[in-house]
């Protein structure tokens, strides 16, 4: 089981055999009238493009720091497990990669507000529709779903706040 979570936090491949599995499925799921090779050919459009920007992103962010993608991976996972690199080279990597992302926290958290509020007027809308129709069973599933991945945002982020903040004074203390 590592080995297969270690290939999908590395591999680009693993990443886009998840997204083609999901993109496969949900096309499935939801038009299951049209043809499978349909489906396959959204699923395939999707995965290029999620991946596409996930390798640009991964590029910049290489830029950024001044290490190769594979190196990126692996500091972000000393992020997640509060390990501090001992090499100096390391640690002005591990430094430039924290500034990084907490400038990018901090950039998108401006528009935290305005992307919750949408959300929440979605939610309202759709519990609007259905008092209207009379049909309130899938507006409030999707009230709840839509409250519950606004509050894990909320959540993902404070930890991943956290983690960095915490890795920035580490790594300040040390060097």
């Amino acid at each position: 089981m590592r080995t297969v979570k270690h290939w999908f936090h590395h591999s680009l491949a693993g990443q886009a055999l998840v997204v083609f599995l999901l993109g496969l499925g949900f096309s499935a799921l939801f038009r299951r009238n049209d043809h499978p090779g349909l489906w396959v050919a959204q699923s395939l459009l999707y995965t290029a493009v999620i991946i596409g920007v996930l390798a640009a992103q991964r590029r910049r962010t290489a830029r950024a720091t001044g290490a190769d993608p594979r190196a990126v991976v692996s500091l972000n996972r000393r992020i997640r497990h509060r390990a501090v690199p001992r090499d100096p080279e390391e640690r002005a990597m591990m430094r430039r990669l924290v500034d990084d992302q907490l400038g990018k926290m901090e950039r998108g958290g401006r528009w935290l507000p305005y992307w919750l509020g949408f959300m929440g007027l979605s939610a309202v809308g759709m519990l609007v529709l259905g008092a209207s129709t009379g049909s309130l069973v899938f507006p409030l599933v999707f009230t709840v779903g839509v409250a519950a991945f606004c509050l894990w945002i909320l959540w993902m982020r404070r930890r991943a706040m956290e983690l960095h903040h915490h890795m920035r004074s580490a790594l300040h203390n040390q060097g």
